[in-house]
């Protein structure tokens, strides 16, 4: 049994679980917590901001998918970075992942902790946090196939919830239905102060935290390492996974904005808890708050099953101690998993000593949040880039190729520019100037440690 054979992790995930993780791991807390801050910055015309960040990232799969369906590996879209950039986007994507998914399964944690306390109000933070991450740690250890079921279930659970508001939504809009069968229309969109009231900066704004809402989409360059039929698993998921996402998002923000004026949601608390009591669901606040909480935890255990993976191939890649690369019996790499739940445990401690110690605490945790926006870019522009010059490089490759990028290259650099203008926008932004600074600084830092193990083994920078 040779090294590459050691180091294979097995191939149990359904095209169905792909999909699924990749549905989840975008449809986290973002969409249930970010809908609110993005309309008061643009007004209804975020609904067109959600279908263009869409139309973005639709490039970024596709360019994705032409890619992993010829070389369908764990950690695929971090080689791509290696082979057809240099190999510093390589190891900068690999960290680039860690970083984002630490940092937001720290921010899912701490969200998590909060929805129990509904239910619970005596129980301490500290305790759900650390009793949900050995939880999910467990379930993570347990198999890919237990992480894909689990998985499964939490997304399900997210996407009844939306599709279930969606058509309540239209009901209301169209028939009246939960106000006296007086149709609601959607006249809301554009009555007060019209579609764009914030403005053009207002509406450049409301796109970074899209941007950071879709994280996660190209979790399926990581699932394609334990897929049991990478090819047809790729293409589906690619097909499905985009207008699923744009329902989802396109769809609930519309039934939002159209039900409630723009303006006064900030008083109206969850617009998805006002749904669903419009029409007389008694216990709504409470089945939303089991929803968000599914929300959290899946976004957790994405961040644990991605960062992990990625952990075990920098380790792989020789660009971290063997140690980190070990595989249990059960083939799961168990030293990366148990490194990633403690570097969250340490985030979710941190923040409860800062807010014991500071009541401005919270502003810390959007910053934290919202840092991990830049990093979880990264993998978008490598990928986009990459594909550039794979094509160049293998012309022979794409003779018969089924799933082709569209309109190549246009499309690749229209999605790059699109990503950079959203990242200068966040600096004009007061409310996202610092977290962009902190991935300015993360990715210097990489830079740095890029250097020093070049240094060291000049073989790694070729």
């Amino acid at each position: 049994m040779g090294m590459e054979e050691k180091v294979k992790l097995k191939r149990t995930m359904t095209p169905g679980q792909m999909e699924m993780i990749a549905i989840g791991g975008t449809i986290g807390s973002g969409l249930f917590m970010g809908a609110t801050s993005t309309i008061k910055w643009t007004g209804p015309s975020v609904i067109l901001a959600y279908a263009f960040v869409g139309f973005v990232l639709y490039g970024v799969m596709r360019a994705l998918g032409e890619m992993v369906y010829l070389n369908p590996g764990t950690g695929s879209f971090a080689d791509y970075g290696d082979k057809y950039i240099h190999p510093f986007a390589g190891y900068l994507t690999k960290w680039s992942n860690v970083f984002q998914f630490i940092i937001v399964g720290i921010s899912d944690i701490i969200a998590m902790s909060q929805y129990l306390n509904y239910w619970w109000p005596k129980l301490p933070d500290w305790v759900s946090g650390v009793v949900v991450i050995v939880m999910l740690t467990l379930a993570n250890l347990v198999s890919a196939k237990a992480y894909g079921r689990l998985e499964f279930w939490f997304a399900m659970i997210k996407v009844v919830t939306i599709i279930a508001m969606i058509i309540i939504g239209l009901l209301v809009i169209v028939v009246g239905f939960g106000n006296h069968w007086h149709p609601v229309g959607i006249s809301n969109i554009w009555k007060h102060g019209g579609l764009f009231p914030g403005g053009f900066m207002g509406f450049m704004f409301s796109m970074s935290v899209i941007a950071g809402s879709y994280q996660g989409i190209e979790l399926l360059g990581i699932t394609a390492g334990e897929a049991a039929s990478p090819r047809h698993a790729i293409v589906k998921s690619v097909k499905s996974v985009i207008w699923r996402i744009l329902i989802f998002y396109v769809g609930a923000i519309f039934v939002i904005v159209s039900i409630y004026p723009w303006n006064q949601l900030q008083a109206v608390g969850s617009p998805f808890v006002e749904t669903f009591t419009k029409i007389g669901i008694t216990g709504a606040a409470g089945i939303i708050n089991f929803v968000v909480l599914t929300a959290a935890l899946s976004g957790a255990n994405s961040g644990i099953y991605s960062a992990s993976r990625m952990l075990f191939k920098l380790s792989v890649d020789k660009q971290i101690p063997s140690f980190f690369g070990k595989l249990s019996k059960r083939v799961v790499p168990s030293v990366a998993v148990v490194t990633i739940s403690f570097w969250i445990a340490v985030g979710f401690i941190m923040n409860i000593i800062l807010s014991m110690v500071n009541k401005n605490a919270s502003n810390i945790f959007v910053i934290v949040y919202s840092s991990s926006v830049l990093p979880g870019m990264v993998p978008w522009f490598v990928i986009l880039l990459a594909e550039l010059n794979y094509r160049k490089n293998h012309p022979e490759d794409l003779v018969d190729h089924p799933f082709k990028m569209p309109i190549y290259p246009a499309y690749n650099y229209f999605s790059i520019a699109a990503l950079a203008v959203i990242l200068v926008f966040m600096f004009f932004n007061p409310d996202t100037r610092v977290s962009v600074s902190v991935g300015v600084a993360f990715i210097v830092i990489v830079w740095l440690a890029f250097l020093r193990q070049v240094r060291k083994n000049p073989e790694a920078a070729k």
